[in-house]
């Protein structure tokens, strides 16, 4: 047998120096650049990409109530239906990008930052879609003043810097 060998019972060197790699948190600043950055994609981005595809939906299967609330002077009911877009899109390009590349979203990217969980491990899907759901709850985005926004808290998991 070689000196090179992969048996299991050997450990490689990469798994052997990341069990020491200790990770320095995310600054706030790092934090609001990572919100501020995702929101724009999110609201004039992604919008533009989901919106048609959104009202067609909407319209096939709640023709009555889309008519009347263009018909009318509905107010309300365009802020429903744009809410309820908001949340499709939160819904889909934080789960996509978080587990798809591994933690980072582009404002992560940009800030060089990732999430992993408090374990130093990946973020699993689980973790991923209620980072999501909890980012989802009125005012989250205020909790990280006081420190550990609610989504890290409630998930067990953290955001730290990567260069």
């Amino acid at each position: 047998m070689s000196e090179y060998s992969n048996s299991p019972e050997e450990t490689g060197l990469a798994d052997e120096l990341e069990s020491y790699i200790q990770y320095e948190y995310a600054s706030t600043g790092q934090r609001f650049l990572n919100w501020l950055i995702d929101n724009l994609v999110i609201r004039f981005g992604i919008f533009y990409l989901t919106a048609p595809f959104f009202m067609h939906v909407m319209v096939t299967l709640f023709y009555d109530f889309v008519q009347n609330i263009l018909d009318s002077d509905n107010t309300f009911g365009l802020y429903f239906l744009s809410y309820i877009l908001a949340i499709f899109n939160y819904l889909l390009y934080y789960p996509l990008c978080e587990k798809a590349f591994k933690g980072y979203t582009l404002g992560k990217l940009i800030t060089g930052t990732r999430a992993i969980r408090l374990d130093q491990t990946e973020l699993t899907f689980k973790d991923v879609l209620l980072r999501t759901v909890c980012r989802l709850v009125p005012f989250e985005a205020l909790s990280a003043l006081g420190g550990v926004p609610w989504h890290d808290k409630w998930t067990n998991t953290t955001v730290v810097k990567t260069r």
